[in-house]
This record gives structure tokens, C-alpha cells and sequence, in this order.
């Protein structure tokens, strides 16, 4: 059987060009610095994002979590949307590791929170209060339907930031498939943000890593935290080459899975026991609900694996039995069709 994987982008497989890089990278101790793969990875990061370094990291968490260590010591606040990532799905590792308080303000559904609610979350100097050291904003944002947040948007955030002495870091597992939906590059995008940190395992289709991009004492900091974490690898230019593939042959070409995307939603949204709202359907992820009587997202998700089509069950406020289904490089066109067929099927049966 087919399997037609839509659970994540993190599903994918190397491509050719990624397994030939790989074979073939020349590597040296990176804890040193003297992995030239490694080296060039971060150059090219840095470069993309407008920062004057970077850092490859294992995975999104750690580079979450090294930014977090990077910007604020122990007993210190950060400022959070409620649905993010960091929040929901990172183990609470800012606390657990760093002493850092978290503090959420409540996301509205296209990803971004409230100015006044934000302002009103910087805490006074006062002997009783965690200080205030962070805001946190999440792009593309995965529980509020895999928004991108505009550049005017992350402006405004980064002054009232910069106007109370925090910072601002990015969580940017998705920030490439941002770019590609609002039209403009990555630099762009976050060049008022103090630190950006960035997939290469997920729409980029790498098999691991991660970047955390800032200014050199932020890396600097960055990377002992990194050693920390127990992050300090050693001949690593072997998955670096992958990262540089990703970055060279895999962002262009993002605003394919984005059509695919708008393609199953809107195929989707013609059929009964299926509600989507299509115009928030804006980069690779595709959320809709099951609206069928006696017929749960999970039970619908089991009968869809029966038949070759993985997705997740995914509960998030906006929305009641939730299902989300996200496109890659390895979904095709006609993929996407046989998923809309498969979907039919299994609601006809009931």
C-alpha cells in the first residue's frame, strides 16, 4: 500500500542530493570549530537571516531552549503566546533547565497576541515581580492554523520590546514557509528580532537540526548553553551537509507545498462531515474539523491509517475535533488527490 504520510513535515526522507552530500562531507571536531561544514552551514544561516552568527543545533527544542538560556538567567520572565510551541509542546525545559518564568498572553487565531494584552505583560521594576528579559513570538504558527506573521506585525512587537529593555526571539521552526506565503525573504522578515531559531528538519527536509541565529555575544552565550544541554557534537558535518542542501535546493520551492495545501483544503471543504475555514489556509498546514455525527477526530484519523493516509488528531481551541494534516516536498499533486479520495471513501462509509 501507498502510504501517504500528512502527519508532519518531519516525516520525510533525505533526498538524493542530501544522502550524496552526506556520503561525501568533509567533517572535523565541531566543539573545536573546526568542522568546515559545520562552519559553512552557520555562515550561510547567518548570512540568510541577516544575523552576524549562528548555531546548529540538534533540534528545535534545544535551539528554543538555548535562546531562552541566552537571553535570561534564573528567576527571569519571558512573555509567551498561549497556544505557542514553546509553551505547549517543549517539556516546560525553561523552567525545568533555565529557572525562567513563563508568562502567556492569550494568541489570536491568525498567531499573533494583543499589543495592549503584551504591554500589559512587561512587569514593573519591583522587588515582588520576575524581571521581564524576553518576548517569544512563534512564525509560522502551528496551533493557530500555520500562520505567518508579518513583518509590520514582528516591528511593532520589537519596539515595545527594545522600549523596556527585552529582547525578542523568534521561534521560527516554519520561518522559511512565513517568508514564501508573505512574499519576502527571511531577513526581512526578522531583521528586528534579537534572535531567530529555525527547522531544517521540517519543510526544509533535512533529517535533523536546527539553527539559532543572533548577534555574536548571543551566540557566543548560545553555545554554552548548547554544552549544557549536552548539544556539543563532534564530527557533525555529515548532517550539516543535508542543512546545506536544505537551504541551497529546498526553499524555493516551498510555495509548491503551500499550493498543495490550499488544494486538499479546497477540496476538503466540499464535502459533508467536513468543516474548514479555506481562507486560513496560508503555508503547508491544513487544519479542519470533523462535523459527523457519532464520528470523532481520532476515530476518523484510525480509519484513514487503515487506508494508507496518516494524519493527527489535533484538539486546539479554536476549533472541536480538529485534524491536521501537513504537505512536504514528498506529497504530490496527486497525492493530495488520492488523499481527497481516500477521505471521501471513509466518510461514505460512515
Amino acid at each position: 500500500m501507498h502510504i501517504i504520510d500528512m502527519r508532519s513535515d518531519t516525516v520525510t526522507r533525505p533526498t538524493d542530493a542530501m544522502r550524496q552530500a552526506m556520503a561525501s562531507a568533509e567533517v572535523g571536531d565541531d566543539v573545536f570549530g573546526e568542522d568546515p561544514t559545520v562552519n559553512r552551514l552557520e555562515a550561510m544561516a547567518a548570512e540568510m537571516t541577516g544575523k552576524q552568527g549562528a548555531l546548529f543545533v540538534t533540534s528545535g527544542t534545544m535551539g528554543n531552549l538555548v535562546s531562552q538560556l541566552a537571553h535570561c538567567g534564573r528567576g527571569d520572565e519571558m512573555i509567551l503566546g498561549d497556544q505557542s510551541h514553546i509553551f505547549y509542546y517543549e517539556q516546560g525545559g525553561s523552567a525545568a533547565v533555565g529557572g525562567i518564568h513563563p508568562r502567556i498572553v492569550p494568541n489570536k487565531a491568525d498567531g499573533t497576541m494583543d499589543l495592549a494584552d503584551l504591554a500589559a505583560a512587561i512587569r514593573p521594576d519591583n522587588i515582588h515581580f520576575p524581571s521581564s528579559r524576553l518576548i517569544v513570538l512563534e512564525n509560522t504558527h502551528n496551533r493557530c492554523f500555520g500562520s505567518p506573521v508579518d513583518r509590520p506585525y514582528i516591528q511593532r512587537v520589537a519596539e515595545m520590546a527594545h522600549n523596556n529593555d527585552l529582547k525578542l526571539h523568534i521561534d521560527g521552526a516554519r520561518i522559511f514557509n512565513a517568508a514564501a506565503a508573505l512574499q519576502t525573504k527571511v531577513g526581512y522578515l526578522v531583521s528586528d528580532a534579537d534572535s531567530v531559531s529555525f527547522c531544517l528538519s521540517k519543510g526544509l527536509a533535512a533529517p535533523a537540526g536546527s539553527m539559532v541565529c543572533g548577534s555574536e555575544g548571543f551566540i557566543a552565550r548560545a553555545r554554552r548553553a548548547r554544552k549544557l544541554l549536552g548539544g556539543g557534537m563532534r564530527q557533525i558535518g555529515i548532517l550539516a551537509a543535508a542543512g546545506i542542501v536544505s537551504l541551497t535546493e529546498m526553499v524555493d520551492r516551498l510555495p509548491e507545498d503551500h499550493a498543495n495545501a490550499r488544494a486538499f483544503a479546497q477540496g476538503l471543504a466540499v464535502m459533508d462531515g467536513i468543516s474548514i475555514d479555506v481562507d486560513r489556509i496560508k503555508t503547508n498546514l491544513v487544519f479542519f474539523s470533523v462535523q459527523k455525527s457519532g464520528l470523532t477526530a481520532s476515530a476518523l484519523a484510525g480509519k484513514l491509517d487503515k487506508e494508507g493516509l496518516r494524519v493527527l488528531p489535533m484538539p486546539i481551541p479554536m476549533e472541536e475535533g480538529c485534524i491536521r494534516a501537513v504537505v512536504h516536498y514528498e506529497i504530490s499533486a496527486e497525492d493530495i488527490q488520492a488523499a481527497l479520495n481516500i477521505i471521501g471513501r471513509v466518510l461514505d462509509q460512515g
